[in-house]
């Protein structure tokens, strides 16, 4: 049997840039990366939403953010669009949120503020939707004020995974697909060759991960598998704050003049489309001039579960019956939308404080919790996780930025608070 170096499961955005910079800093050792699925980021990878923004107050987010998407930038023909955020605020919360844009312009990041009119003059929107009964029984509130967001867009998703493999494999990585992670391999530090050890008196260590194609030895193991990290790691008893939270994403046509013109407006941004559009109660839209569509969501809490799913699906209803009903409100372009298409994902959730953790217990690294924002944040994170394994205190985040790895860790964990959240 092959004796690895390291075992990485998940062959995610996630799984790949840790594979990709660990073995960028240990040329000489084997790593093998595992996934379930066929190919490279074909889990919650392939259905994300691929935005990204360089927009936060807590400094760790935009470090992790800023430095990643500073990579990106550096990839050869990856495809960047730079299409903005426009976030809509009611009047409330456009108050709560003041004093946190001016730090954040003293720090330098840039945005523009619109207030109703401009907002009305550009786009059609109807800001006072309290004006409309059914839509004020629905507790909606008046757009007050909106940002757009300079340094914020989406990224080729399945670009940037095809980056991380083929650098990955290049290199002399290893990649085995269609192997499903079963367990984790747990053996005695000292083994003393009685049968069914390890006994309760004995130190205990991972020693690589038993799949349904056979077992896999490995030095290090490490769990880089998104929202289905909890539940391998529950069965040798370690604490991720992972859980998985579905997502879903609704596509429109723009198939009507209205939506037409709103998908294609003028002015906002250099790819001559509606930004990324998020609304007063945080349901967002994307548009996808390629596609002609638009792209719609919204992040759910309670009574949401979490609940994992092999191969989780839209909610029609969830559409039909909350997302048609709201947008039409704001945006009467979408009054005689149709549904066309829909998929949905599992965010990897962290429940302390929504982000990445990276730590290592017992032979095992775990790498995930992000959130939501994997991508934006991925090569960041791969970096941080290669640190970890070489057991270096700090990682060299792209641009030279040192970062602590146990910032992003359990026992002395140490991020900010994030008070700019959609």
């Amino acid at each position: 049997m092959t004796q690895y170096d390291a075992v990485i499961v998940g062959a995610g955005i996630i799984g790949l840039a840790t594979a990709y910079h660990i073995k960028q800093q240990n040329p000489q050792e084997k790593i093998l990366i595992i996934d379930k699925m066929s190919t490279a980021g074909q889990g919650n990878t392939a259905r994300s939403a691929g935005m990204f923004r360089n927009f936060f107050y807590s400094p760790t987010n935009l470090e992790l953010v800023r430095t990643s998407t500073g990579f990106y930038e550096s990839i050869p023909n990856l495809k960047i669009e730079w299409i903005r955020y426009l976030w809509l605020f009611h009047e409330e919360g456009y108050k709560r949120i003041e004093p946190v844009l001016k730090e954040m312009e003293d720090k330098g990041l840039e945005f523009k503020l619109f207030d109703d009119y401009d907002l009305t003059r550009m786009l059609k929107i109807n800001t006072k939707v309290t004006e409309d009964e059914e839509a004020r029984m629905m507790g909606l509130a008046d757009v007050s004020k909106a940002i757009l967001v300079m340094k914020a867009g989406s990224i080729d998703v399945d670009y940037l995974v095809g980056f991380y493999e083929s650098q990955f494999k290049e290199q002399g990585g290893e990649i085995r697909y269609k192997t499903k992670a079963e367990r984790i391999i747990v053996e005695p530090v000292e083994p003393s060759g009685m049968p069914g050890e390890p006994y309760l008196w004995q130190k205990a260590k991972a020693t690589g991960v038993k799949t349904d194609k056979g077992s896999i030895k490995a030095k290090k193991t490490i769990i880089a598998a998104g929202a289905w990290s909890p539940s391998i790691l529950d069965e040798v008893g370690i604490e991720t704050h992972i859980r998985p939270i579905k997502r879903q994403i609704f596509i429109v046509k723009a198939d009507t003049p209205e939506l037409k013109e709103l998908l294609h407006v003028k002015g906002l941004n250099q790819e001559g489309c509606m930004p990324f559009t998020i609304l007063t109660n945080g349901l967002y839209f994307k548009a996808v001039p390629g596609e002609e569509a638009f792209w719609l969501s919204y992040g759910d809490e309670f009574p949401r579960a979490f609940k994992l799913e092999d191969d989780p699906r839209a909610e029609e209803y969830f559409y039909r019956y909350g997302i048609n009903f709201v947008v039409p409100k704001y945006f009467p372009q979408f009054k005689k939308a149709k549904l066309f298409s829909s998929f949905a994902g599992l965010y990897a959730k962290n429940t302390l404080d929504g982000q990445p953790v990276v730590f290592e217990e017992n032979g095992i690294i775990v790498v995930g919790g992000t959130s939501g924002s994997g991508i934006m944040k991925a090569d960041a994170v791969g970096r941080i996780a290669a640190a970890l394994y070489a057991g270096q205190e700090y990682a060299t985040l792209f641009g030279g930025e040192k970062f602590k790895v146990s910032d992003l860790g359990l026992e002395e964990r140490k991020v900010e608070p994030e008070k700019l959240i959609i």
